[in-house]
């Protein structure tokens, strides 16, 4: 299983602490608004003896105008285009590297070496990836200009991200090279041998924009969007995702994760309970951001801390406990992790009980010594002698209930230990009668002998 791992945004030094470090003037220095460069090796190396890795965010997509920094660095366009159509990012108002130059190319690779062989980070997440592959991101028709062929795909900074991920794997093959894309541009973590872009994993942001639209509404109207859970598997193993949830989600009046679940207080807990359950159980990596493992209620601020208080408060534990339990179960068991990246390692049992807001399904380890089975019940109706197919007879184990009152749950559930029926269900031989809690997710697990 490898390392649980933190990841840290931008922590090289920048001129404007409110963009967050995305705006970098010193590429080979951790700013020091949190200390020296020893004092961020000795906490990389504290994590690590935590058995914690390091993921850092990587900015080679702009930089800012400052005059301390790149641009017009030798007193000419040195390291962006003199063209503003190709040099300047009409987003955040900063420029735009010249991939197409040696030494741009060169400065920028041996930067994200740098890290990763001084600070002995474990990878490295690639920021605003989109905006780097296509020539007419974020600019209207005129404001731009077409490749060679005519077309709209960057090729000078596609050479550059092959270039990137093959030196950096070859060099570190055990790092994680990380693309935050946004699109649905092919291959981004395939290798670059067989047209890929070279990359480990890739941000599924259509996953993280779908569930969180369906978990915002009200239970009532959930039967009605039924798609936008069952859609993700549809594409789930065209790249090596990872399920992001991060800071973007949590800023400019887009509420923090407890605040955008509908319902009283209860079911604001229930709901994310749920998410984090139905999401431990999905297929890819996982990528939470802080405050939302103990429900904190306001944005994230980057001018104050988190609001740790709240951990005094029983129901605010109870959340972090089920965190806290979520990952124990995880890393215990390799059917949850293992083949997360094809279609071997999931399984359907039922997609397709809009009415009731229910999926079903299964994941499976390489070698098929054990599945856990996943139900979820997105509504805050409790369903009772509720059936769900199977293919194994005898004992499955109940292993996670997220209404456990341990969790703040009402603590309806089922017997430790279930017996599969010999009543065909899903077309399946043998089948579960369970009962279903509110806004709930439990897994079972079957081994198999």
């Amino acid at each position: 299983m490898g390392f649980t791992h933190v990841e840290l945004m931008p922590v090289m030094e920048h001129p404007f602490f409110g963009s967050w470090g995305y705006q970098v003037t010193g590429y080979f220095s951790p700013s020091n608004r949190y200390g020296t460069p020893q004092d961020f090796m000795f906490l990389v190396d504290s994590f690590h003896q935590k058995d914690i890795g390091v993921i850092v965010d990587w900015v080679p997509s702009h930089f800012p105008s400052d005059e301390h920094g790149l641009v017009y660095f030798d007193g000419t366009h040195l390291y962006e285009h003199a063209d503003s159509k190709k040099g300047f990012h009409p987003d955040w108002s900063s420029y735009i590297y010249n991939y197409g130059r040696n030494e741009v190319r060169a400065f920028l690779v041996s930067n994200a070496v740098f890290w990763l062989d001084k600070y002995h980070i474990d990878g490295l997440r690639v920021d605003a990836v989109a905006s780097l592959l296509y020539l007419d991101y974020s600019r209207k028709e005129g404001e731009w200009i077409p490749n060679e062929y005519g077309g709209r795909e960057n090729l000078e900074a596609i050479h550059f991200l092959k270039t990137l991920n093959e030196e950096v794997y070859s060099s570190f093959p055990d790092v994680q090279m990380i693309a935050e894309e946004s699109t649905a541009w092919p291959m981004v973590s395939r290798p670059t041998y067989l047209g890929g872009l070279g990359f480990g994993l890739k941000w599924n942001m259509g996953w993280m924009n779908d569930t969180l639209r369906y978990f915002s509404k009200d239970p009532i109207y959930r039967k009605h969007h039924h798609n936008e859970l069952t859609f993700s598997m549809i594409y789930a193993f065209t790249e090596n995702f990872v399920l992001s949830i991060s800071h973007d989600e949590m800023v400019h009046g887009k509420r923090s994760l407890l605040n955008k679940m509908p319902g009283d207080d209860w079911q604001k807990f229930a709901n994310v309970r749920l998410l984090f359950g139905y999401m431990f159980s999905h297929p890819g990596k996982k990528l939470l951001f802080m405050g939302s493992e103990f429900g904190q209620w306001d944005e994230w601020n980057h001018d104050g801390s988190l609001d740790w208080y709240l951990l005094e408060t029983p129901r605010h534990a109870h959340l972090q406990r089920t965190l806290k339990d979520l990952n124990a179960i995880y890393k215990s068991h390799p059917s949850l992790y293992e083949d997360d990246f094809t279609s071997e390692g999931f399984e359907w049992i039922d997609g397709g009980d809009w009415e009731s807001s229910i999926i079903c399904f299964l994941r499976k380890d390489k070698l098929a010594r054990e599945k856990i089975m996943s139900v979820c019940n997105f509504t805050p109706t409790p369903r009772h002698d509720y059936r769900v197919g199977v293919t194994d007879s005898g004992e499955w184990e109940q292993l996670f209930n997220s209404d456990d009152t341990k969790y703040g749950g009402s603590g309806l559930g089922n017997p430790k230990t279930l017996i599969a029926e010999e009543h065909a269900w899903h077309g399946r031989d043998f089948s579960l009668v369970l009962t279903l809690p509110p806004l709930s997710v439990m897994w079972f697990k079957k081994q198999i002998k």
